[in-house]
């Protein structure tokens, strides 16, 4: 059967050629997809820059530290600690001891991201002056780079200032440097400083202070802003590219093994032959296991080379599209080609297992019957395996509504659940298909009964042909509308929580100071809420150290500002013994006290006065200032009093704000800011995933329709004999290819409808009840293209088949 099998390689060309470019371009995504995974596990370290040249660095406590059963448990804290005093004061008598300081400072026609420095901190990275002089006065800066010259006057939030000096561009910041005693003004706090001494020694000098830490060598770096800003890069590209890689090894293996389980029932009148010619069953499986081995083999070994190819070019466009960091490139590795060729092999001979086992199984007679029309259409496999999986997605999306409807929201979740409920509805499409057959029956004519007629006789077929569309339909509609349910879902929590007139923002980075929220109390008519952002850390059952953002407020005016989702206790129950906590925590009742740890790492046993509801997991906490130490204001929420004029009351506000550049937004144009959007990053992340997918799908299904085509020579030959005109077969051709798409695009949005309206309910459940987002538009798009290819892919490999007389092509051997 071995010689028969290659003759059959030889004879089926076109056949075996489809499953050929179907698993050569499948495992070329899945090695892509891994190569780029495999090098997104590890980011090189970075050296020191800011402090490459100092001796020793001392940082205060930057790190909350907490014992567990199970060891213990670290977070990083939100307001770092200084260096204590009495330290300090020890490390002076060791040498030179110079204090660093940053904060974020605006200038006009400056580097959006300039962060201010004491000039005698310059030395240590080191920078050198390349023109001008050093800061001698309150007033005088020197800055990187050339967007300044020296002599020129610079409007800032922290004042006008003079630069009188430049230094080079480093390149891992845009800074401006003052004199010492103006930056200690600017920044009081100074949680790390630099001192000129033997590292032994001033490690005996801070034994005893919990969490000041002496950096020396390569560990400088942890004095650098972000010192982990790579690791947390490469953090979300692993994930974007893990996503990526699910979606991808999903539509391969789905299309691989339904491409090679079409070729071999393409085969039935083979089969038959072979089984009357006195081919044993096992014979039957065997020679089919084998061509699939051989092609297996090589198209793998293709999608390997292809992949190896491929993946330094996706991951230039991820560089490019920002979405990983500019250093990152494709590394040596050699396991995602193994775990790419063997999973290709391992699908191509599992979807031809089921089908060789079936055609091995018919006897001559049955199997020479079924090759017009197919008496049975679904297997005990496919009913048993199809009807599973389908009540494993409803039973499980069930459990998760009834369990933790929270989880429903997670990219993870809705990226993965729609797998399931695809493959479900794949296995029992050909059940699914024949009610739709039926739709052809309106059309006019003849044309109608003849697509009727030949999809309702190959139903299989029709199934097999409408499942690269059932994918791109179903995932497009089930990613693209969950992001969007999921954001216009945040957009209404916004909308309804905010009952303020006005919302005033700080700077990024920075904060208003007392002058300022003064000012904004000050506006005739205004009633303002200042808030800040902080954080809290939780111990959830002694073994989880969770982090939640806070906002620190006072209860009296936040109650006039803001609608909190409170499922229980009252906002005016908020003091500085209490806090407000929402039901994902471990402890959410009323009256209850939690043991928390502040932004600084001060432990504090607060009492519960209330808990909002869940929403969409963003709500966090509410402390009082008291309880934020360190925070500074960075938004004020104002409502109008009694008669107020609005109008009155917007210009008082930004005239307040205007020296400290603060931001004055409407309550609608608030909503609009915070609200969620696909900002380039995030499209282009979406794009990565759903794009490649799509495009091989799409690939499929030209590649799927050329084989279907290509087998039917014979019917659209006696077609010709009985009188059809050239053009009516073709539009035949088109017609059936047109009603694969519509199958397939009906199949696919049921599985979209259902996993959004999982969502929907999952939301409703969270106290939030948005409008469901499917994406029409998009939607209707990959339709129409789908529509598209397929005409394409159908008509022209029938018209070129068709330039050939009918008698010759009707007595064609098969």
């Amino acid at each position: 059967m071995l010689s028969v099998a290659l003759r059959t390689l030889r004879t089926r060309r076109v056949t075996f050629l489809g499953s050929f470019v179907a698993l050569s371009l499948g495992v070329a995504l899945l090695t892509v997809t891994g190569l780029a995974l495999a090098s997104s596990l590890d980011a090189p370290d970075r050296a020191p820059e800011r402090f490459a040249a100092a001796a020793v660095v001392v940082r205060g406590q930057d790190t909350l530290r907490v014992p567990t059963p199970i060891g213990d448990r670290t977070q990083e804290l939100a307001q770092p600690r200084a260096v204590p005093a009495g330290t300090v004061s020890k490390l002076e008598k060791l040498g030179r001891v110079v204090r660093d300081r940053s904060f974020a400072v605006r200038a006009e026609g400056g580097p959006g991201a300039l962060v201010g420095h004491p000039w005698s901190t310059a030395a240590f990275a080191p920078y050198g002056i390349d023109a001008g002089r050093a800061p001698r006065t309150a007033d005088e800066v020197v800055v990187t780079g050339g967007w300044a010259e020296p002599g020129e006057r610079v409007r800032t939030d922290r004042g006008t200032v003079r630069v009188v000096g430049t230094v080079p561009d480093r390149g891992f910041e845009d800074a401006v440097f003052y004199t010492d005693a103006r930056a200690a003004r600017l920044s009081p706090l100074s949680t790390q400083l630099v001192v000129d001494a033997d590292a032994t020694a001033v490690r005996n000098a801070v034994r005893g202070n919990a969490g000041v830490r002496v950096l020396t060598g390569d560990d400088r770096r942890y004095a650098d802003a972000g010192p982990d800003r790579d690791s947390e890069a490469l953090t979300a590209t692993n994930s974007l590219f893990g996503t990526a890689g699910g979606v991808t090894t999903f539509v391969s293996v789905f299309v691989v093994a339904s491409t090679f389980a079409f070729a071999v029932a393409q085969r039935q009148r083979e089969f038959g032959l072979l089984r009357t010619a006195g081919a044993t069953p096992g014979q039957i499986r065997r020679m089919v296991l084998a061509e699939a081995l051989g092609v297996g083999v090589l198209a793998s070994t293709a999608g390997c080379v292809l992949g190896s190819y491929g993946a330094p070019h996706l991951a230039a466009w991820v560089v490019d599209g920002g979405l990983a960091p500019a250093w990152f490139t494709i590394g040596d590795h050699t396991w995602p080609y193994h775990m790419a060729f063997w999973t290709g092999l391992l699908v191509a001979l599992c979807g031809v297992t089921a089908a060789s086992w079936r055609a091995g199984r018919t006897g001559p007679a049955q199997a020479l019957r079924e090759t017009s029309v197919a008496t049975r259409t679904m297997t005990w496999g496919r009913w048993l395996f199809g009807t599973g999986l389908l009540l494993t997605a409803l039973v499980t999306l069930g459990i998760a509504l009834a369990d933790d409807p929270g989880d429903l929201l997670h990219r993870k979740t809705y990226v993965t659940r729609p797998m399931l409920l695809i493959t479900a509805v794949a296995l029992l499409a050909p059940v699914l298909v024949r009610p739709l057959t039926r739709l052809p029956a309106q059309l006019p004519g003849a044309a109608g009964m003849l697509v009727r007629g030949n999809t309702a006789a190959g139903v299989r077929r029709t199934a097999a042909l409408a499942a690269p569309v059932l994918v791109t339909v179903a995932l497009t509609g089930s990613l693209l509308g969950a992001t969007a349910t999921l954001n216009e879902a945040k957009a209404t929590e916004t909308r309804e929580r905010t009952t303020a007139a006005f919302v005033v923002t700080a700077p990024d980075g920075a904060g208003f100071d007392a002058r300022t929220v003064e000012r904004l109390r000050a506006v005739p008519g205004a009633e303002v809420s200042p808030t800040s952002s902080s954080t809290v850390y939780v111990l959830e059952e002694d073994m989880a150290l969770l982090k939640s953002d806070a906002r620190a407020a006072d209860p009296g005016a936040l109650a006039a500002t803001t609608r909190l989702p409170l499922a229980a206790g009252k906002v005016s129950g908020l003091d500085d013994g209490s806090i407000i906590v929402n039901e994902e925590w471990e402890r959410h009742s009323v009256g209850r006290s939690v043991r928390v740890w502040l932004g600084d790492g001060t432990k504090r046993t607060l009492r519960i006065a209330a808990v909002m509801a869940t929403g969409t997991g963003d709500n966090g906490v509410y402390v009082t200032p008291a309880n934020a130490p360190g925070a500074s204001v960075d938004r004020v929420d104002v409502a109008l009093a009694d008669g107020a004029d609005t109008g009155a009351v917007a210009a008082g506000l930004h005239e307040a704000v205007r020296a400290a550049s603060g931001q004055v937004l409407g309550k609608d144009e608030w909503v609009a800011a915070v609200s969620p959007k696909s900002d380039p990053p995030t499209r282009l992340g979406l794009l990565l995933v759903l794009g490649i997918a799509l495009l091989y799908t799409g690939i499929s299904l030209v590649n799927t329709l050329v084989m279907a085509t290509s087998d039917r020579v014979r019917d659209l030959a006696v077609l010709r004999l009985a009188g059809a005109t050239h053009g009516q077969v073709l539009r035949l051709v088109g017609a059936e290819s047109l009603m694969v798409v519509v199958a397939g695009a009906l199949l696919g949005l049921v599985v979209a409808g259902v996993n959004l309206a999982g969502m929907w309910a999952a939301l409703g459940l969270l106290s939030v009840r948005p409008t469901l987002g499917l994406p029409w538009a998009t939607i209707g798009a990959v339709v129409a293209a789908c529509a598209f290819l397929a005409v394409l892919a159908s008509v022209v490999p029938a018209g070129l088949a068709l330039r050939r007389r009918a008698v010759e092509l009707a007595g064609i051997r098969e």
